[in-house]
């Protein structure tokens, strides 16, 4: 019996109001990918592949099921009625399919809720793009994966060569699937007793070792202290409740210079990306006439997952983190330098689960109340892809940009997500907070051609020589 786990749940909490959604629109070359008439079949090719491996990811075919009072937390429970042309459809992308185009599809399609009464997932084939090329829209419900984990399930339907066989991840072909069937009533209250003995259990042996739960209240008190107390910060106009709407925009760069970047200034990608995010943010508040002469907090998430689990990762673990921008630093070399040294620091804490510490509706509600007296309206999110060019039922995997959900007045949140030689920047935006949303992402392109051009310009010279060999003085 698969229930929810405390972190799976608080992903249910919002969902309401806000869609806890997570997804990514890919870029793929669909000049292969041909029915026995000679045209276009996207959708059939991806379901064959993800038909034939759908027994590696058995959640996608598990919807959500909420019992009774009594009979305990939510569970995954196997869809009788499952479908997979339900969840791998086709869009078409209006004319004339350019990168706006594309953008409005998808935010066409991220306003239809996934039903509960499926698994909570669907991927979209967005036809009508240039030069034979297929967009692909997939999202999942947060419940189901954090970002680390809906990579790793994604990647279960992708292949490093273009002619992999559809079912080539196993030697054996499954049978035919058989669902599970629904828990009764009966087993749901044993199952319930159980873990709420097994919870009576584990809180007693923390009293009977006091020095251990101190030990542990001790390492991770500074994080929740830092999330819960932090002072307040002046308003800016990005602070306000999320509506329904929303804006998105790309960035896109080459993995090299952002890894170069990095390790010029003593930092780390996801340094880089807060950098970055830093100048699109002091070119969108100047923009407004806003001052930006002090620090801006930014949620930035921390997987809690030891580095060998990643790969087979689901559900979802992850602490959070607020950290300062220094807006009011006018030198982007310097302000990534102090980013670095700030995220250094926070790393360093213990984060506990964001699961374990909101468990409880009181909690929540306390969450909230804090959340409406000390905003922080962006969020920023560095997934790592794969680190070599991929493949999706044989067409080429161009490009690849996550999706990040929005909550409460977080208005603005800003995903990286690092693919082959690419690193890949999708701007999700509540519409009313940032109609100007251009301005936010040309901010983000400056920022990086100037971190870009600070790198070449401290990068020595090489010396030039003269016919004799010897060093003659450098041009300019």
């Amino acid at each position: 019996m698969e229930r929810l786990t405390a972190e799976d749940q608080l992903m249910l909490w919002p969902d309401e109001i806000w869609p806890q959604e997570i997804g990514a629109v890919a870029i793929l070359d669909g000049s292969a990918v041909l029915d026995a008439g000679g045209r276009p079949d996207p959708a059939g090719a991806v379901r064959r592949v993800v038909e034939a491996r759908l027994h590696r990811v058995p959640r996608l075919r598990q919807r959500l099921y909420v019992p009774g009072r009594g009979l305990g937390a939510p569970l995954w429970v196997d869809d009788p009625a499952f479908e997979l042309r339900d969840h791998i459809r086709v869009a078409a992308v209006p004319p004339p399919g350019d990168e706006a185009a594309l953008l409005s599809t998808v935010e066409r399609l991220r306003r239809r809720r996934l039903s509960r009464s499926r698994p909570l997932w669907e991927m979209w084939l967005l036809t009508g793009l240039p030069d034979n090329r297929i967009g692909l829209f997939i999202r999942m419900h947060h419940a189901i994966a954090d970002g680390i984990a809906g990579v790793a399930t994604v990647g279960t339907f992708l292949d490093p060569v273009p002619d992999a066989p559809a079912g080539s991840a196993r030697p054996w072909t499954p049978g035919p699937w058989t669902p599970g069937r629904l828990p009764a009533v009966p087993q749901l209250l044993g199952d319930n007793a159980r873990r709420h003995a097994a919870g009576l259990g584990r809180a007693l042996s923390a009293l009977a070792r006091p020095v251990t739960a101190a030990r542990h209240l001790r390492a991770t008190w500074p994080a929740v202290r830092g999330l819960l107390t932090m002072g307040s910060a002046p308003g800016t106009s990005l602070d306000r409740i999320v509506g329904a709407d929303r804006t998105l925009a790309l960035v896109r760069t080459e993995l090299a210079a952002v890894k170069a970047i990095a390790h010029a200034h003593g930092a780390t990608v996801n340094d880089v990306l807060l950098a970055v995010t830093a100048g699109g943010l002091r070119a969108l508040l100047r923009s407004r006439g806003e001052p930006v002469d002090g620090v801006f907090r930014v949620y930035v998430p921390v997987t809690l997952r030891p580095a060998r689990l990643r790969g087979a990762a689901r559900g979802n673990l992850v602490g959070q983190m607020v950290v300062p921008l220094p807006l009011g630093v006018t030198d982007p070399g310097d302000r990534l330098r102090r980013i670095a040294t700030e995220t250094l620091r926070c790393k360093a804490q213990s984060h506990p689960s964001l699961g374990g510490l909101f468990h409880s509706r009181l909690a929540r509600l306390a969450l909230l109340k804090l959340l409406r007296r000390q905003p922080v309206s962006v969020t920023t999110a560095d997934v790592p892809g794969p680190p070599h060019p991929m493949y999706l039922a044989g067409m080429p995997l161009l490009d690849v940009y996550p999706v990040l959900p929005l909550i409460g007045n977080v208005s603005l949140g800003v995903g990286a997500l690092s693919y082959a030689d690419r690193f890949a920047i999708m701007v999700v935006a509540d519409r009313d907070a940032c109609p100007d949303l251009d301005v936010f992402a040309a901010g983000l392109r400056d920022e990086l051609a100037a971190l870009r051009k600070e790198m070449s310009a401290a990068a020595p010279q090489p010396q030039r020589r003269g016919a004799s060999g010897a060093v003659l003085p450098r041009r300019g």
